[in-house]
């Protein structure tokens, strides 16, 4: 066996040139496969930290009849004791709790149904974080009015300005990266930022402020230290009205709810529905996202109130769920069809091989060299390139994985516009090393032995005296 390994090998490097065209077929089968299902799972990733993790959390503590009818009639009493039993489950990272409900929400003579969000200011920086999201500056048809002004403000800079206008941007940076103003003068940006900036302040303990959704503000046209009115139905049928200044404005990641949300503490959104210490859910997010079946599991049964239930986020958002699914299985379809055209190209050097090892074989089997040992032989070559071609493809491709995980990707100019108009954050990160790294290389080396199959069979049916006559 040791000859046999030893003779494959040497044969590989007899022909440098088909040696390299081959292997390089397997390596760049894999740089993309790889590449390209990172970028995948990535997004999906990002899509559901965005979504779950930011806001609704993996999972929910309700009251058994909430998730069918999320009425504000179906609370369930809060105290100290239950949060801490449920954060002293293991995977519990972070629990949380809330209060939701709709209510109609008016600035002057502009109004839109909204949800309120009642939350713990101090407990929410753990889970949703909204401090974090605090939108800091705004391009405004007052903005540039004013900037217009300025005799020695370049065109190029208005003109990007004008093309972004109310946008929002959650800090400095993230302004000058998406305006792409990076070479613009230093006193330019410094008037930019003085001309757009927005006061934003978080929620104290015992605010009677709310902060309003960005996209929600901008329809109200609603301002930080205007009041916004709200009114609705409380708990059992009573009547929710109330005057609230707004504190500040954030920027939700998630469309639909940057669309409708606002904060308020949770004292005063009990308050204000007259719910008396009752709270709607108790969000929780986890360590390892991949155990939430039996945390969801084990915190149901430490529950001791059966009024009570667990729900984790695929029941919660099926919606979310359908769409990561039905944009897998079209992604799945995608690298299917890219494993066809690189088989197809890993055959193709193969039959070249064949065509040009013909006379080659024939001497062989001539001089009584058995055909099923150099049947042997072919195949283990095969192995030897689509080993060397899949490890160098996996090689090449985690540095481009790590730094895509580090530092995704990000657009900026017309795509971060289109990306932020969607509701997603313009950034492509990939997913960390997992399954899907050794899938990819176990699959190019399945197609790799696939390929080798009509080679061993050529040589086992093998017509000596045609092979040495060409």
């Amino acid at each position: 066996m040791k000859d046999i390994v030893k003779i494959a090998w040497r044969n590989l490097w007899r022909n440098k040139r088909r040696t390299i065209i081959t292997a390089a077929s397997i390596f760049f089968a894999v740089f993309f496969a790889v590449v390209m299902r990172s970028f995948q799972l990535g997004t999906y990733e990002h899509m559901i930290k965005q979504s779950i993790e930011s806001y609704a959390g993996y999972l929910q503590v309700q009251q058994s009849d909430y998730s069918d009818d999320p009425s504000i009639d179906n609370v369930f009493e809060s105290s100290p004791e239950l949060l801490n039993k449920i954060s002293a489950v293991p995977n519990v990272k972070v629990a949380v709790p809330r209060i939701e409900s709709g209510a109609l929400a008016s600035t002057g003579n502009l109004s839109k149904g909204v949800m309120i969000a009642g939350i713990s200011p101090a407990k929410e920086k753990f889970m949703s974080n909204p401090e974090q999201k605090l939108v800091r500056y705004r391009i405004t048809s007052f903005t540039l009015q004013r900037l217009k002004l300025q005799t020695s403000f370049p065109e190029d800079a208005f003109e990007k300005l004008k093309q972004n206008i109310n946008t929002s941007f959650l800090n400095e940076s993230n302004l000058i990266d998406n305006l792409e103003l990076t070479e613009v003068d230093t006193a330019v940006i410094h008037l930019i930022l003085k001309n757009s900036v927005i006061n934003s302040a978080y929620l104290q303990p015992n605010d009677d402020g709310v902060l309003v959704s960005d996209r929600l503000s901008k329809y109200l046209k609603a301002n930080v230290g205007d009041s916004l009115i709200l009114m609705g139905q409380g708990y059992q049928g009573i009547s929710a009205a109330g005057v609230f200044p707004i504190r500040g404005i954030i920027k939700v990641p998630a469309p639909d709810l940057d669309n409708k949300l606002v904060y308020m503490t949770i004292d005063k959104a009990g308050e204000f529905l007259g719910l008396n210490g009752q709270i709607t859910s108790i969000a929780i997010n986890l360590k390892n996202t991949d155990e939430m079946l039996a945390t969801e599991a084990e915190l149901s049964n430490i529950l001791s109130n059966k009024n009570v239930t667990v729900k984790n986020w695929e029941t919660l958002i099926p919606v979310l769920k359908q769409q990561i699914e039905g944009d897998n299985k079209s992604g799945i379809m995608f690298l299917g069809i890219l494993y066809v055209i690189i088989f197809f190209g890993i055959f193709g050097t193969v039959l070249m091989m064949i065509s040009e090892r013909k006379r080659e074989f024939g001497v062989m089997v001539a001089i009584c060299m058995k055909q099923s040992k150099l049947a042997a032989i072919v195949t283990i070559e095969m192995l030897f390139l689509g080993f060397m071609g899949t490890a160098l493809g996996m090689l090449a491709s985690v540095p481009i994985v790590l730094y895509g995980y580090y530092h995704p990707f990000k657009f900026t100019g017309d795509m971060a516009r289109m990306y932020i108009d969607m509701g997603f954050d313009p950034v492509m990160p990939l997913a960390w090393f997992g399954s899907y790294f050794t899938i990819q290389g176990l699959v190019i080396l399945f197609m790799v032995l696939l390929a080798s199959y009509y080679p061993v069979r050529s040589i086992l049916k093998l017509n000596v005296i045609k092979a040495l006559h060409g």
